[in-house]
Order: structure tokens, then C-alpha cells, then sequence
């Protein structure tokens, strides 16, 4: 068994730089399990600076000063952020509040309409086993709505936590953007000075979570604001707020187009009922989900991140499980970190000398 330890070991960390980089994984990975949270907004921070970064960049390449690039790429963000805030999510927590408000009104519909299958259908379903479903609802609608008012209540530290990050976010965004190259200097006086593998790792890294955080921003943009434009146009309840939904879902693929697609089908049931504005919804909806499948994202993604699905989808369920919507979220970016370093970690191929002939 030492033998085998020995062996992987000469193999895998008899350089330097390898054992400097496991050491800086095992230290990212407890300090995301242990103050992952309090971390949150720095490393959100840092991924809108990235995003900053690059329309910065274009606009350098365009001819404008490092210092006017800057300036206009920090304006452009501070006003999609506070946009964001004050404009959308008021109107999307009003919506939300409405329909948390009808899903009585939603309760009693679905028992009219299921009322008649003990009828229609006595073999699959009876009154009793209807009952017994209406009634379980029932009371998961009314244990909802309990959990809703205690966490209102309790959620007057949780709305000072975001007023904070509210200023603390631009703020970090700033200082990132201004002194990018002195954060960056300090940062690699800890590291080795010749550190090719680390080069490797950061320039694979780079090329494709630029790609995927540029073009996932676009998708999220265009497919919610056609999203909303959709459901607007259709006279949907709540298009705001399912658009948003619509529109952050494509950053969790296959699972999220999944979860949205329950609540904007149960809108529209509930709104129209089995009617010709109903199928027209549904219809417009898989035109949606299906050109940005098919067109949109082969359009942005078509070299940036070269995942399975397999591993998209663990991801999404390890650094969710571990980390909640911050884990969800960076699960890709994060998941493209590991297949980088797997594919530039260096070893040492074991050549076994022959032994002398008998």
C-alpha cells in the first residue's frame, strides 16, 4: 500500500507547483464550505468586474484610454445594477406577492377541474383518493403561507444585509476595475515566480469562463426580455415576473428550462384554462426554449465551455448542495476550473526499468 501511495505521489506532486496547487485548492474548497457565504458578495464583486473588464478591454481596443475605458464600462454597470434593483425587482416582488395572494383562488380552480375525473376516469382515480389529495394540499398551502409571514417578519436583518451589499458591491466592483493590476500584482507575489502551470491553468480557465459569463449575461438578457415581451403580449398574468424567472432559468441548463415551466404553464391554466390563449402560450413558450436551445446558445457558446451534460448536472447538484444559489449559480464557472486543472496537471510517467535477465 505504501508502495502504491509512493508511486501516485512521484506521479502526480513530485513538482512544486503541483503541491502549491493542491494546497490552494484545499484551502478555496474549506474556506467556500465554512464562510462561503460572507465570501458571496466579494466573489460576486469580482465576477461583474470580470464582466466590466472585458467591455473595458473592447473599448481600449477601439482607441479610448485605459482610464475612459474604465469609467464608461463602470458607468454601463452601475446602471444595469441599480436598474436591476429599483426597477425590476420591485415590480417582480409585487407580482410574486399577487400571486402567493391567489393560490387559493388557484386551489379551488384545480378541485373544480378535478372533480370530474372520479367520474370520467373510476378506474385511475376515486372521489376518496381525490379527497385525500385536495386535502394534503390544503395544508401544505396553509403551512406555506405560515412559513411566508414568519419569514417576512424575520426578514428585516435580511433586507439591512442587502441594502449593504447594495453599497458594497459597486464599491468593490470599482476599486476591482481601478486597480485591477496592483490587485493582481500583490496577489502573484505569493506565488513562485516561474509558474507555468499556474499560467496554463488561468489562460484555459480564462479564454472559456470569459466566453461562458459574457454570453450566459446575453442569453439571460435576451431571453427574458423576450420572455417578458411574450407574455406581455399574450395578456399573461404576472409577465414580469415570469420572464425574470424564464430569463435566469438558462443559467442552470436542462434543469432549470424544467422547474420554470411548471409555474408559467399553471399561470396560463389558471388564467385561461384549456383554451386556444392557453396552447398559444404553450406554444410560444417551446418556440422560446427551443430557438435558444438550437440558435442562441450554439450562437454564443459555440467553443466556450465543452462540458458533458453529466458533469453540468453534477455540478449543478455538488456546489448547490454545497454552497445554495451561490453554488448553483458559479457551478459551471467552477466546474470549467476543475476540467482545466485536470487537463494541465502535470505527471510524471513511472518507467519501470527492466530487471537484470535470468
Amino acid at each position: 500500500m505504501l508502495d502504491i501511495f509512493k508511486k501516485w505521489y512521484r506521479r502526480y506532486l513530485s513538482e512544486e507547483e503541483s503541491v502549491l496547487l493542491l494546497v490552494l485548492l484545499t484551502v478555496s474548497v474549506v474556506l467556500l464550505m465554512t464562510i462561503g457565504d460572507i465570501l458571496a458578495p466579494v466573489l460576486a464583486a469580482i465576477v461583474l468586474a470580470y464582466l466590466a473588464q472585458g467591455l473595458s478591454g473592447q473599448l481600449q481596443n477601439f482607441g479610448l484610454p485605459q482610464w475612459l475605458g474604465v469609467a464608461v464600462s463602470y458607468l454601463v454597470f452601475v446602471g444595469i445594477f441599480f436598474g436591476f434593483c429599483f426597477a425590476l425587482l420591485p415590480l417582480v416582488w409585487r407580482q410574486m406577492l399577487a400571486l402567493i395572494s391567489q393560490m387559493p383562488a388557484m386551489l379551488e380552480s384545480t378541485q373544480q377541474f378535478l372533480g370530474v375525473l372520479p367520474e370520467r376516469y373510476p378506474h385511475i382515480v376515486s372521489r376518496q383518493q381525490l379527497g385525500e389529495l385536495i386535502a394534503v394540499a390544503q395544508t401544505e398551502l396553509a403551512g406555506f403561507g405560515q412559513v411566508l409571514v414568519k419569514q417576512s417578519l424575520a426578514s428585516i436583518p435580511g433586507i439591512l444585509t442587502v441594502m449593504v451589499y447594495m453599497i458594497l458591491i459597486p464599491l468593490l466592483v470599482f476599486f476591482f476595475l481601478k486597480d485591477k493590476q496592483q490587485i493582481t500584482d500583490w496577489l502573484g507575489s505569493f506565488l513562485p515566480v516561474e509558474r507555468p502551470l499556474l499560467r496554463r491553468i488561468w489562460g484555459e480557465m480564462n479564454e472559456q469562463f470569459s466566453n461562458y459569463a459574457r454570453g450566459k449575461v446575453l442569453e439571460v438578457l435576451i431571453v427574458g426580455s423576450v420572455s417578458y415581451c411574450a407574455f406581455a403580449w399574450l395578456g399573461l398574468s404576472y409577465a414580469a415576473l415570469l420572464g425574470l424567472l424564464v430569463g435566469l432559468s438558462v443559467i442552470v441548463p436542462y434543469i432549470g428550462a424544467a422547474l420554470v415551466t411548471l409555474p408559467v404553464v399553471m399561470v396560463g391554466f389558471f388564467q385561461w384554462g384549456l383554451s386556444t390563449e392557453f396552447y398559444t402560450l404553450f406554444a410560444v413558450y417551446l418556440v422560446i426554449q427551443a430557438l435558444d436551445g438550437n440558435v442562441l446558445v450554439p450562437f454564443l457558446f459555440s467553443e466556450a465551455v465543452n462540458l458533458h451534460p453529466v458533469a453540468i448536472i453534477l455540478a449543478v447538484l455538488f456546489f448547490g448542495g454545497v454552497w445554495g444559489v451561490w453554488g448553483v449559480f458559479f457551478a459551471i464557472p467552477l466546474a470549467t476550473l476543475i476540467k482545466a486543472i485536470i487537463n494541465a496537471w502535470p505527471s510524471s510517467e513511472m518507467i519501470e526499468l527492466p530487471g537484470p535477465a535470468s
